[in-house]
């Protein structure tokens, strides 16, 4: 339920934090310390991927599963269709659509292009915590997806 008393102004903001935040959140991923996305959580915040049996909860867990990606790994992901809702002050949803380009075993190199190894969206949910935005929870979607590919070693390979 959106709250209609919100201030027109206050809606803005809030909506374009947690558009940050999920733009910040892939932004680590890819290009940052994957472990730091942890800080973008709640102390208690949620990653979850129903279909892949995976739930991990609280900002040090949250901080040790993404920075055990591999080293060799180079992904970037795409992020559209980001629709946000303020429900109030301090709570709010969102609804965004992703595509995961991503390989292993990448030594710095050109790679011919590739077909996204997920496409799928996020449902995350929002708290603001002494003023400041951060994810509660972020469950992913994937009805499109497919393993890691591994690189060979030989650049001829490629």
């Amino acid at each position: 339920m959106i709250d209609e008393a919100l201030d027109p102004m206050d809606r803005l903001l809030a909506e374009r934090a947690c558009e940050r935040l999920i733009v910040d959140f892939v932004h680590r991923l890819d290009l940052g310390e994957p472990g730091s996305v942890a800080d973008l959580f709640t102390a208690d915040g949620v990653w979850e991927w129903p279909q892949g049996g995976r739930r991990i909860e609280g900002r040090e867990a949250l901080r040790v599963y993404f920075a055990s990606r591999p080293a060799d790994r180079l992904s970037r992901r795409m992020m559209t269709n980001i629709l946000v809702t303020v429900d109030s002050a301090t709570t709010a949803t969102a609804t965004s659509y992703l595509a995961t380009y991503r390989v292993d075993g990448y030594a710095g190199r050109m790679l011919p292009p590739r077909l996204p190894a997920n496409v799928g969206h996020y449902e995350d949910t929002f708290q603001m915590v002494d003023g400041d935005w951060f994810l509660g929870t972020r469950t992913v979607f994937l009805p499109f997806g497919g393993d890691t590919e591994r690189l060979p070693s030989s650049p001829r390979d490629v």
